[in-house]
């Protein structure tokens, strides 16, 4: 792989780097430095999950050819063109402008390059499918599209952004008050449970979910393993609801659990769900203003060729369909909302997509209830104590307002909250359907007692009798601040609590504050993790400069020869670990002149010994030397402590 990326001019390498971002910020020293980051499996995984389908199958075809060649003695990696467009049936004109368009992708990935007639495969590569292609994949057909105005899909997605709004509210409502587990994440069982207390469908319920996780509103708490909301719940709960529909609007593609799964909301491991959702949504905005899609299988389809890696047939839908489901895609179209996500503005056209909360309610003579909008928490409340929900709002039937009656509600307190959420009044027929379930509930009750609850609230007491966590306590008022229930005290003191109530042993219960957990960071896989990316000015520099590092260098001049004092200086600098420079200096021009110097030579551990020397001569340490009166004497360099110039 070095020698082929020596081969290539600075563009060429340039281009390598722009497609390879993730080796190129590493900032190689050499090209050999590079080849070795391209052939991590980091850096391969990210290169191969950027090709498309028949991309894939050309580089699964070589790789399988290659191990084949190895297999029999002939080049290992090493690929003819002509035995691999034969492999893939590359016999037309359009197969062959396939395979060389495949090839060239895969040779700008550095995964695949021409070596002659043969093709190189880069090291530490694996297939991506299990069993090798017999051709290549066509592309499918572009998706058509036709002309449609934005203001239709703007309008068509209000109603599902609504929808999205009140079922991620009501969710969080319910996690306040209703035991939801949480071990090994919310079991399909569990969540089945939601939905139908939530009246939605299994599909509904879990994207409310993981939205209400996402945005960090919900969070499993670690002590009891059970799903419980966030401090930051509080402060969304009270927002208008173009703010909430901003938060869970914002945290749809950061989404990493893969959509389309059967299996317990939440417990996924950190997966490309964000990839898979941001592509669906960058796909649509891809349209002008004014153009929708024909047909969303075509688009499903060109995804899923264009990205295997990320998209399948059966998670793009179920992405596309949860995009639907906020408001982002309606009617073949990418939404203003869904263009504000991908520009980080939701919040400023969040307001266009879900109307203010409304705090009335039409209640009307067919034992129906409708409400033009987004309910506030009173309406809400009313109707699912005392209606069913049914497509397009609610329905009184008997077995509802029973409900409410069993809930200690008298009927004229229940007909008292519907009068005060009812845009008109209460319909007569309403009246008379509460009536006649009154006049036959409880004429005759029989009520097994193994406990009884107390408290001065005559409310809180009603509050505990409607509680749902609670049911399995058979909670019956038997006066206005007597509750008898069907459990033992330990058991009833132990479901309290987990409701938010603060029993104490002699059956007295009070409120307590609601449980709120604080939001965990968010994870991040560590391969995403990036490192700053080189901008374009600076992968061109790093081409040129890698480039020039693998040239070859003019042959050097021989260096000038230093002067004789000065090596003289250096070998006598090395010796002598006491003599100051401006002395060792000295020693040396004394020694190439043959001029007379005094040194102080060590004797003993305290003592020198003073001469005044004629430096000749100077090899392995000693400096040999002529004393005043012509005789020669040597010294160790190592031993001279100081060196004074001769008046």
């Amino acid at each position: 792989m070095a020698g082929w990326l020596r081969e290539l001019d600075a563009p060429g390498l340039k281009d390598v780097l722009a497609l390879r971002r993730d080796a190129a910020d590493t900032r190689p020293r050499s090209l050999r430095a590079l080849a070795d980051e391209l052939s991590t499996a980091s850096s391969l995984r990210l290169a191969v999950e950027g090709l498309d389908r028949g991309c894939r199958d050309v580089l699964d075809a070589v790789l399988a050819l290659s191990t084949a060649a190895g297999s029999v003695g002939a080049g290992a990696g090493e690929v003819g063109v002509d035995v691999l467009a034969e492999s893939l049936r590359c016999n037309g004109k359009a197969g062959r402008a396939e395979l060389k368009r495949a090839l060239a992708e895969l040779r700008a990935r550095a995964l695949v390059w021409p070596v002659g007639d043969l093709l190189c495969v880069a090291p530490n590569l694996r297939p991506t499918a299990l069993e090798p292609p017999r051709r290549i994949t066509p592309a499918p057909r572009t998706p058509r599209r036709v002309v449609q105005n934005r203001v239709f899909a703007d309008r068509a997605a209000t109603a599902f952004a609504t929808s999205t709004v009140d079922g991620v509210t009501r969710l969080v409502d319910l996690c306040d008050g209703e035991v939801v587990s949480a071990r090994g994440g919310v079991g399909v069982r569990e969540l089945r449970r939601i939905s139908a207390l939530l009246r939605a469908d299994e599909a509904r319920t879990r994207l409310w979910l993981e939205l209400a996780v996402e945005a960090r509103l919900l969070a499993a708490a670690d002590c009891d393993r059970r799903v419980v909301p966030t401090t930051r719940s509080d402060a969304w709960r009270g927002a208008p609801p173009s703010d909430r529909l901003a938060v869970l609007a914002k945290a749809w593609p950061r989404m990493v659990w893969q959509p389309g799964k059967s299996r317990p909301a939440l417990a996924d491991p950190l997966s490309c769900g964000d990839v898979t959702r941001r592509g669906v949504l960058e796909q649509y905005a891809r349209l002008g203003e004014d153009e929708a899609f024909e047909h969303r299988h075509e688009v499903v389809a060109e995804l899923a060729w264009t990205r295997p890696a990320f998209h399948s047939a059966v998670v793009t839908e179920a992405a596309l369909v949860e995009a639907e489901a906020i408001g982002l895609v309606a009617l073949g179209a990418v939404t203003a909302l869904g263009r504000a996500v991908l520009a980080g503005r939701e919040s400023e056209v969040a307001d266009r997509f879900v109307p203010p909360a409304v705090t009335t309610a039409l209640l009307r003579p067919d034992l129906t209830a409708v409400v033009g909008g987004l309910p506030d928490d009173e309406v809400s409340s009313v109707l699912d104590l005392a209606a069913e929900a049914a497509e397009g709002g609610w329905r009184f039937t008997g077995s509802s307002v029973r409900r409410a009656l069993d809930a200690g509600h008298t009927p004229d307190r229940l007909l008292a909250r519907l009068a005060s959420i009812a845009e008109h009044g209460v319909p007569q027929p309403v009246e008379r359907l509460v009536r006649e379930v009154a006049r036959r509930h409880g004429r005759i009750s029989v009520t097994a007692v193994a406990s009884c609850v107390r408290a001065d609230d005559p409310e809180l007491l009603t509050e505990i009798a409607g509680h749902r966590s609670l049911t399995p306590l058979s909670l019956q008022l038997l006066g206005p601040t007597v509750l008898a229930s069907a459990k033992p005290a330990d058991e009833t003191l132990a479901l309290l609590r987990a409701a938010g109530y603060a029993p104490t042993a002699e059956g007295v219960v009070d409120r307590t504050p609601r449980r709120r957990v604080e939001p965990p960071p968010r994870k991040v896989p560590a391969w995403r993790r990036w490192r700053a990316s080189l901008t374009d000015q600076e992968l061109g520099k790093l081409a040129v400069a890698l480039l020039e590092r693998e040239r070859p260098r003019p042959r050097l001049m021989p260096p000038r020869v230093e002067s004789k004092r000065l090596t003289t200086a250096r070998l006598l600098r090395d010796q002598s670990l006491v003599l100051p420079d401006s002395e060792v200096v000295l020693l040396a021009e004394a020694l190439v002149t043959r001029t007379s110097v005094e040194i102080a030579v060590a004797d003993g551990p305290r003592t020198t010994i003073r001469h005044v020397i004629t430096p000749v001569d100077h090899a392995a340490g000693n400096l040999t030397a002529n004393g005043p009166h012509g005789e020669q004497r040597e010294f160790l360099v190592g031993h001279i402590r100081s060196v004074r110039p001769v008046d």
